[in-house]
């Protein structure tokens, strides 16, 4: 096996950012709405199909956010941020969740989670997670959240997404 070399450097990329982009979208997803209650009280979302799991002990999750992202302070400061999987019918809350310029929450029921993080109704799972670390990427954020609380909802269909449009799952 060869060994690890500290001096050497990946070579520049052969392709555009588009077909970059195009082709991780090729990579089907689950989508997120990741949620948290900034200092001064005022709720942030975003939709997100950056997630993964990271650990089971501890149990540990990932997701990443864009450098220019409004939400990034919110995000770096806070204490806890809860990730809501999406269920297939909340399409919708997932298009509102990663439009800009609208009031996100309007009439989006939620409950308070860790550290004041929404939990939204009707998704297929949450996990609620402690702002652990966080390590800079290109041109992201990757946060680690150690998971607190987690729930699911037995039997729910997931939300997937897949070459930049929303699927439902269908079983083989």
């Amino acid at each position: 096996m060869p060994s690890f070399d500290p001096n050497l450097r990946a070579q520049a990329p052969n392709f555009s950012q588009l077909e970059f982009r195009n082709a991780l979208g090729m990579f089907a997803t689950g989508v997120t709405i990741v949620t948290a209650r900034t200092a001064e009280g005022a709720l942030v979302g975003l939709t997100a199909n950056s997630f993964n799991s990271v650990s089971l002990a501890p149990p540990l999750v990932l997701w990443s956010l864009a450098r220019a992202a409004a939400s990034l302070p919110a995000f770096s400061t806070g204490s806890h941020y809860a990730i809501n999987i999406l269920a297939a019918d909340q399409h919708a809350l997932a298009k509102r969740f990663a439009t800009k310029g609208v009031d996100r929450f309007a009439d989006v029921e939620f409950i308070d989670g860790t550290g004041g993080a929404p939990l939204l109704a009707g998704a297929a799972a949450a996990f609620e997670c402690f702002n652990r670390s966080r390590y800079e990427e290109g041109d992201h954020v990757i946060f680690v959240g150690e998971v607190e609380r987690c729930t699911h909802r037995a039997g729910a269909s997931p939300l997937l997404f897949h070459g930049g449009k929303f699927y439902t799952e269908h079983a083989l």
